[in-house]
């Protein structure tokens, strides 16, 4: 019996709608809120109405693409969260609108499980090579640094996370610092490639365990600038890649150290990486790297995979599907979730 899934993500700032048929992504449509570059960071009112304007559109044509009807649909599978809550309402509503029109079974989705899950994505052109079971993901994002056990598709242990500020937060609040703008990690990346990695130092924090924190990074940063503008106007424009090449090195260092230490203490060797920040090519590196020295086998998402996006929602919603793990129609959305 074929299975054909409509994936519905809306965490934050993108619309995005997937079309996935028996496990194979068909379309993966996202719509990109370029209104937050003017404010240094996304205004959740602004994304939530530009979701209204979007998401109609983005499904029409994610099934388009594919080449379905309403009518072929046997699932909708939404983010429930974490994410912006006024953004989350919006997927959600529409979600539950369609499922309840078309009576068909509506899917919650862990925004943060659907990300590791990317790993598990094969669309019309590839089939690409899945990690095993047990593997360790690293997911890191704007809002979320995780380490974690992955034993099944739908059974997840963290076994360490951030206590305050995540690795996508470092970069994006370093990068407006020196005046870069909005979004700031890729930015950052670029302008690294051209810089001298141990050019500068900035302090990493002593955290016990596999825990992460960015929050002191973030400060000392902001305070070496600081002091360093005072003695010379200059210093940034002129620094520019060399610092962004030692933030980004120190950040990376930061992250590769625990995965370093869960791989031993678990005894794990395959390793992933999931979210937006594992497109930056100074992770990837050293993920590679540490491959290299301690015989990992890595993975590392397709970039149209590692951000936000409606597919990773689609693949989640299989697997949840196939146990039939449903929700009804009162599901509300949750601005805060975790992976259980």
């Amino acid at each position: 019996m074929s299975i054909t899934i409509l994936g519905i993500e809306s965490s934050c700032d993108d619309t995005s709608a997937s079309i996935l048929k028996d496990g194979v992504i068909y379309s993966n449509i996202i719509a990109n809120q370029t209104v937050h570059m003017d404010y240094g960071g996304v205004v959740p009112e602004l994304a939530s109405r530009a979701h209204q304007q979007n998401i109609i559109p983005v499904v029409h044509q994610a099934m388009d693409k594919a080449g379905v009807t309403a009518n072929e649909i046997d699932a909708v599978a939404f983010t429930r969260g974490p994410g912006l809550l006024g953004s989350l309402m919006v997927g959600t509503s529409f979600a539950k609108g369609f499922a309840l029109a078309k009576n068909i079974p509506l899917i919650e989705v862990n925004h943060l499980q659907a990300h590791i899950l990317a790993h598990f994505i094969d669309d019309l052109k590839n089939k690409y090579e899945h990690p095993e079971f047990p593997f360790l993901a690293l997911l890191v994002s704007g809002g979320n640094s995780q380490i974690i056990v992955v034993k099944d598709h739908l059974e997840m242990e963290v076994i360490g996370e951030t206590i305050d500020d995540a690795a996508g937060e470092a970069f994006d609040k370093c990068a407006k610092v020196m005046g870069l703008p909005y979004p700031g990690g890729p930015i950052i990346d670029k302008n690294a490639k051209q810089g001298n990695p141990h050019a500068f130092e900035f302090s990493k924090p002593k955290i016990k365990g596999l825990d992460y924190s960015f929050s002191g990074l973030k400060t000392s940063f902001l305070y070496f600038i600081r002091d360093r503008v005072k003695e010379n106007p200059n210093f940034i424009q002129e620094n520019m890649n060399d610092l962004c090449a030692s933030l980004q090195h120190t950040i990376v260092d930061i992250l590769m150290n625990k995965v370093k230490r869960a791989a031993r203490e678990t005894g794990i060797n395959e390793v992933a990486i999931a979210g937006g920040v594992s497109a930056n090519s100074g992770l990837q590196n050293a993920l590679h790297q540490s491959a290299a020295k301690y015989n990992w086998k890595v993975y590392v998402p397709q970039l149209g995979y590692s951000l936000d996006n409606a597919a990773m929602i689609a693949i989640t919603g299989y697997f949840k599907y196939l146990k039939k793990e449903f929700v009804g129609q009162d599901t509300a959305p949750f601005a805060r979730m975790t992976i259980k």
